[in-house]
């Protein structure tokens, strides 16, 4: 896949609260088979929620075609990653997952159209933020993971878009505040101390 363009890293950056903080990408280079663990185990699960939406939304033409592209190529990130792990030496298992997805899903509204939009919602900044992670990992580690991490960027950040599209054709109103709304707990998620370092965790506490 080709690097994501620039603007299109500018754009994303402009949806995000904040850039990662330097203390985690330092972070993440003492603990890098932790991190390509979590990475592993964050591709299932991306595409268990692509799955999940799939069977929630039968009758959502545009759902169904999005969500089945983008199941397989988070399918296809577990592959590579799982193939980045076992040359590495690594034996892949799954981590304890960190607080990052908890907290935004606990304040997912529980009915609908609320629920679905919410999900999508999340959905965007999970992706959003794992883009911009690559983004920010990839000056600072070995060749071969810099042009894997880099070859993922354009992808995520056409998820998260394809997320924000779908999150505003279903909701009966204009989809700002809740945006903002799960910006700021993305915020305090990412800039605040936190005890578990993995792909989506806050800043290291000492």
């Amino acid at each position: 896949m080709e690097d994501v363009d620039p603007s299109a890293l500018e754009e994303l950056m402009g949806f995000l609260p904040c850039p990662t903080p330097d203390a985690w990408i330092a972070e993440a280079m003492k603990q890098q088979e932790a991190l390509l663990l979590n990475h592993c185990y964050l591709e299932q699960c991306a595409a268990r929620t692509a799955l999940g939406l799939i069977f929630r939304c039968p009758d959502k033409p545009d759902v169904l075609v999005k969500m089945s592209r983008l199941a397989r190529e988070e399918l296809r990130h577990f592959e590579k990653v799982l193939e980045l792990l076992i040359r590495r030496g690594y034996t892949y298992k799954i981590l304890k997952p960190s607080r990052y997805a908890g907290l935004l899903n606990a304040e997912i509204h529980k009915q609908e159209p609320g629920r679905l939009v919410d999900t999508l919602i999340v959905g965007a900044y999970i992706e959003a933020r794992s883009c911009e992670r690559f983004a920010a990992l990839a000056p600072h580690v070995d060749e071969e993971l810099a042009a894997f991490f880099r070859s993922l960027l354009k992808s995520e950040a056409r998820h998260y878009k394809d997320y924000l599209t779908l999150a505003q054709n279903y909701a009966p109103e204009p989809i700002a505040a809740r945006v903002a709304f799960f910006g700021e707990i993305e915020r305090k998620a990412i800039e605040s101390p936190d005890p578990l370092f993995r792909f989506h965790s806050g800043v290291p506490q000492a």
